[in-house]
């Protein structure tokens, strides 16, 4: 796969974007002088309405694993493009895949939960100690498929920690709101970029979901895979949001936000880019029965999330 790291925001943009030799060329409207980004550093683009990409783009963008997703006014994607990748086994995995039965659906969802409810513990721990304790507990009590709904109970308890960041802070997803919940947003859009092209990449079929379900959707299954990871973004957005004062329209909070998401992980040093991918591969083995059970990937905190639940 491709290990390019660059995020490439094109949601602002008014101009032309084409393919040169093994590069993306662009060129703004009403300037002369154009920039070039060699396909081998891209790992995800985002396209505004106002950009113009050429058929030999989205060729060359497809054959370096990179994928693009269409974004609306406020920078929600509406749409995509990602490979067709090449896998050795793409057929009997994703056979595998369809044939999934549903308590090993059910297993695979409940340590899911239960990853990201230990992430989020670890994420509010600073600003919330006794909230932090109380999802850990919570994740305790999430049982295969997660039939009480923990998630949304520990989801209410987790988000009202965060609104310490920010006075009269609730949770909005994909609404515009400016301020946390934009950044938030933002900060998602690209880790579910990685999340495409690691599912890809593992020669899974992004429509069919561990849990998430909806005939719109067809990266339901990233949906899906990228939870565990959410609160490690979250602790990186949050951790700098005070930074993030010129809001979504300055470049330098977009590029905050990137690297919130290709941050560290875990103490060996991999990224969450890395960990995903290989969360992905992990998923690939287990629906095809290489492994009795979904190990998921948990974040403790900063530089200390090499446990696995």
């Amino acid at each position: 796969m491709n290990p390019g790291w660059r995020v490439l925001d094109f949601t602002e943009f008014k101009g032309s974007i084409v393919y040169r030799r093994g590069q993306l060329l662009v060129k703004r409207d009403g300037i002369s002088e154009h920039v070039t980004v060699p396909l081998t550093q891209i790992a995800v683009v985002l396209i505004g309405n106002h950009a113009s990409v050429s058929g030999a783009v989205l060729t060359k963008l497809s054959e370096y694993d990179v994928p693009l997703l269409v974004c609306n006014w406020s920078g929600i994607p509406i749409a995509g493009a990602a490979p067709w990748r090449d896998h050795t086994r793409i057929g009997a995995r994703q056979r595998a895949q369809a044939e999934l039965t549903l308590p090993r659906r059910k297993n695979a969802w409940g340590r899911i939960i239960r990853a990201k409810i230990s992430g989020q513990a670890a994420t509010i721990k600073s600003v919330s100690h006794s909230a932090s304790e109380d999802l850990q507990e919570l994740a305790k009590t999430v049982k295969s498929g997660d039939p009480n709904n923990v998630e949304a109970v520990a989801a209410r308890k987790y988000w009202n920690a965060v609104s310490q960041y920010e006075i009269g802070f609730r949770r909005f997803p994909g609404s515009g709101v400016e301020g946390l919940n934009s950044c938030l947003d933002y900060a998602y859009t690209i880790l579910r970029g990685y999340g495409i092209r690691a599912v890809v990449s593992a020669g899974l079929v992004g429509t069919l979901a561990v849990f998430h379900r909806g005939r719109d959707n067809p990266y339901a299954l990233v949906d899906d895979l990228i939870e565990p990871f959410r609160p490690a973004v979250d602790a990186y957005v949050l951790t700098h949001y005070s930074q993030y004062g010129g809001g979504m329209d300055d470049p330098d909070v977009k590029r905050g936000l990137v690297a919130a998401v290709t941050g560290v992980f875990d103490g060996t040093g991999e990224t969450i880019p890395t960990v995903l991918t290989a969360f992905c591969q992990e998923y690939g083995l287990y629906v095809e029965a290489d492994r009795k059970t979904l190990e998921v990937p948990v974040w403790w905190g900063e530089l200390n999330a090499r446990e696995r639940e």
